[in-house]
């Protein structure tokens, strides 16, 4: 697996758990990594991931509802939801990555991670929504 797929399933299983857990896991980030063990650039590249998801999260998801179709923002599975919000985050915030790469390692670990369909859905709602990113590295 490469470093940057093992950063984007750890900044998955961050955003999870800022979600679930009550004191959220912005205080016990040392703790995350005492469990999750990997190299510094694993770690570097989840955290960056986690901040800017985060750091644009009302943005994201408003394109992630805007594109839902038949389907309401509140019943996708907080694993879904946390892999679409870290491609998006890649898609339309981060230029070193084609977006095309986004939507294809998000379909990826949805697969691993997600439920029985979940890599379908994944793809469904990335195709609609890679149509707008507006760089010429598609």
């Amino acid at each position: 697996m490469s470093k940057r797929r093992e950063g984007r399933e750890a900044a998955l299983q961050l955003l999870y758990s800022w979600q679930t857990l009550p004191a959220g896991v912005d205080q016990d980030l040392e703790e995350f990594w005492k469990l999750r063990r990997t190299d510094e650039l694993v770690r570097e590249h989840a955290i960056a991931l986690y901040h800017g998801v985060k750091a644009h999260l009302t943005e994201i998801d408003q394109r992630l509802t805007a594109c839902l179709e038949n389907f309401s923002f509140d019943r996708l599975s907080a694993v879904d939801r946390n892999i679409l919000r870290v491609a998006l985050f890649e898609m339309f915030h981060d230029t070193k990555v084609p977006p095309v790469v986004s939507m294809n390692e998000a379909i990826e670990i949805a697969k691993r991670f997600g439920g029985e369909d979940s890599g379908r859905f994944v793809n469904g709602v990335l195709d609609r929504l890679i149509k707008e990113v507006s760089r010429s590295h598609r």
